[in-house]
């Protein structure tokens, strides 16, 4: 199984007619995603290479069965296009956009909260989801991943995630799935809803969680490691050089005196039992120790 998603889900692209829609939506579908729909109010009646395109998500979710959108809408529409998707009853919206503006993600974080309180946004700003083998909707390149297990991957970087996946296949260590979180100041899936699912999920008998500076998910994440996590945890926290009070990269990545510091992050990490690695390296090396020992 996969904690997010699988070969039965089945996915609208909002943003399917632009470049980066198209791109990535038909390299998902030729990794066996099913890509059912696309969204587009002035091309409704046309088709991506064979993929129909509707005028709003509710008429795509009632033609085809949709249950999860992927959104590459630009910015500023971005939170309308979650707004519409939640509206269609639509359980899983995966924003890849970069640059959401915050006040916007608050407020159609907010809204879903109130009133569909079970509808998942992941990200905005992140790689996606991919069951390695079974389903892949956002960016994240499936050639670098290995189906079967055993290890669930979670992370703020999405250029980390790349390499944690990347490390396991060329050490012949399988994935079960790869969450990349997205790293902005309003948070949607979180690392404790992967955990979470991870600790349940029978196929994965480790996990690696990849944080970074700022904020406080990492201790979070920690604190339910500590607590309630029976199957072993490899972690690495980017940022350790970044000097105090500098944003860097991700929104979400700013460090405002002693609070949100790689080291600070590290040493809650470590109080809970989980392995933490100086970088990434070091990261894959401690998983393979780990799963050696399963």
């Amino acid at each position: 199984m996969s904690i997010f998603v699988d070969q039965d889900t089945k996915v609208v692209y909002q943003g399917l007619t632009g470049s980066q829609g198209r791109f990535h939506g038909l390299r998902n579908r030729d990794y066996g995603t099913q890509v059912v729909a696309g969204t587009n109010p002035k091309k409704a009646g046309t088709d991506v290479d064979g993929i129909p395109i509707y005028g709003s998500v509710a008429e795509a979710r009632e033609a085809t069965g949709a249950d999860t959108s992927c959104i590459f809408i630009p910015a500023p529409g971005v939170a309308a296009a979650v707004e519409e998707a939640a509206e269609a009853g639509i359980g899983f919206i995966v924003v890849i956009t970069e640059g959401v503006p915050a006040h916007d993600e608050a407020r159609f974080y907010n809204r879903l909260r109130r009133d569909f309180p079970d509808t998942l946004v992941l990200g905005p700003n992140c790689p996606g989801v991919i069951s390695p083998g079974r389903c892949n909707i956002g960016i994240t390149p499936g050639e670098i991943t290995l189906p079967g297990g055993p290890v669930g991957i979670v992370s703020r970087s999405g250029t980390l995630t790349y390499q944690a996946l990347h490390e396991m296949t060329t050490k012949g260590i399988g994935q079960t799935t790869c969450v990349g979180i997205g790293g902005d100041p309003v948070p949607g899936v979180s690392f404790i809803d992967c955990l979470e699912r991870f600790e349940a999920d029978p196929e994965t008998k480790a996990v690696i969680m990849i944080g970074e500076i700022g904020g406080s998910a990492e201790e979070e994440a920690a604190e339910f490691i500590g607590s309630k996590m029976s199957k072993p945890v490899v972690s690495y926290i980017a940022g350790v050089t970044a000097p105090a009070g500098k944003k860097m990269g991700h929104a979400g990545a700013i460090v405002s005196g002693s609070k949100g510091t790689a080291e600070a992050k590290m040493e809650a990490l470590r109080s809970a039992g989980a392995v933490v690695a100086e970088n990434p390296t070091a990261m894959a090396e401690a998983m393979a120790v780990v799963v050696a020992n399963l």
